[in-house]
């Protein structure tokens, strides 16, 4: 059976412009999204990969429809230390200065260390908490103008 986090033998079945389709153990298959194929830039999949070519995959996630993603990229990698899974916002610390959110300087992992879901969250959590400040310093010289009248 698989597991998130095996690393299997498949077969490339098909390509597309976004993806590999894989045949797995077990006649499954799943999809390696383009992202996952390589640790460069993949603008042409048929460049990396072919119809009926072996391949080394692992198992990133199954939804709860079976669908199953893949990643080459991950199946080559050198083993790391422990990555977090995903973002939380109970992760964040709501005492720290919001100046170094601005100015860039909060801790991060180094971008080669983090797969692009946790850039993405990242970016997503630097990104909601501008627009918050900036949602409250709209407001309030609004609400500020109002009292003047």
């Amino acid at each position: 059976m698989l597991e998130i986090g095996a690393i299997v033998e498949g077969k490339i079945t098909g390509l597309t412009a976004f993806g590999a389709f894989v045949s797995l153990p077990d006649g499954k298959s799943g999809m390696v999204h383009i992202s996952e194929v390589s640790n460069t830039f993949v603008k042409d999949i048929k460049e990396f990969l072919k119809e009926g070519q072996e391949v080394k995959v692992k198992v990133v996630s199954i939804s709860d429809e079976g669908k199953i993603s893949l990643s080459i990229k991950k199946a080559t990698e050198a083993p790391a230390e422990e990555k977090p899974r995903s973002f939380n916002r109970q992760n964040r610390s709501s005492d720290r200065p919001r100046a170094n959110v601005w100015q860039g300087q909060q801790k991060q992992q180094p971008k080669e260390a983090m797969s692009f879901e946790e850039m993405m969250a990242q970016f997503k959590a630097v990104s909601d908490e501008k627009m918050s400040d900036l949602k409250r310093s709209t407001e309030s010289r609004q609400g500020s103008g109002r009292r003047g009248r």
